[in-house]
């Protein structure tokens, strides 16, 4: 699981809340309403982050099978089927 505190997910989270910031400066939006939507913008962070990372991580590899736990071959059609 990721933090939701990781470098990457507090950068993701202020890159999020870069036009938050920019109304509030233009006075659009009050300490309260920016400190209410920053909590929301951490959270889409570590949302874009956890989905970036599962979706980049490769499958577990795949473990060949026994040749024991192979299935013995069927005789093709014609074929007398061998003796136990």
């Amino acid at each position: 699981m990721t933090s939701p505190f990781r470098w990457d997910v507090v950068v993701t989270g202020f890159c999020l809340a870069a036009p938050v910031f920019l109304l509030a400066l233009r006075g659009e939006f009050t300490a309260e309403d920016v400190v209410t939507r920053l909590l929301w913008c951490l959270g889409a962070g570590w949302a874009v982050v956890s989905l970036v990372r599962w979706a980049s991580t490769p499958p577990p590899p795949v473990q060949p099978a026994k040749a024991a736990a192979q299935p013995a071959e069927a005789p093709a059609d014609g074929e007398p089927a061998p003796a136990p």
